[in-house]
């Protein structure tokens, strides 16, 4: 499965095209709580195909060991890296805005 899949891959990006399949999603309201009456209270979700998200995923490890390897993201970049997050990046903004302040006053004194 996995020598067809990479041909697959291989086909596509040669060619700079996917599959029609790849395309199509169904997308299906999820209630999210509240009135079912009210479109706000719903939130979509996409039913995409199997294969593109395995390429999909396959690629976006690929592009995170390259990222890692050749040191070409940001140390403090927190979006799209494993174990960092918006809160890791608002922890991080929070220790800077502390020893800023901290730092400031000892200036003051």
């Amino acid at each position: 499965m996995i020598p067809y899949l990479a041909r697959l891959l291989d086909i596509a990006m040669n060619n700079g095209t996917l599959p029609g399949d790849w395309k199509r999603a169904t997308v299906i309201p999820i209630h999210k709580g509240g009135d079912r009456s009210l479109v706000t209270n719903y939130r979509p979700i996409s039913l995409t195909s199997v294969v593109c998200k395995q390429m999909e995923h396959v690629i976006a490890s690929y592009l995170r060991q390259m990222w890692d390897k050749n040191d070409w993201l940001y140390e403090r970049q927190h979006g799209f890296r494993p174990g960092y997050s918006c809160e890791s990046q608002s922890r991080y903004a929070r220790t800077l805005r502390t020893v800023w302040i901290m730092e400031t006053r000892l200036t003051l004194l």
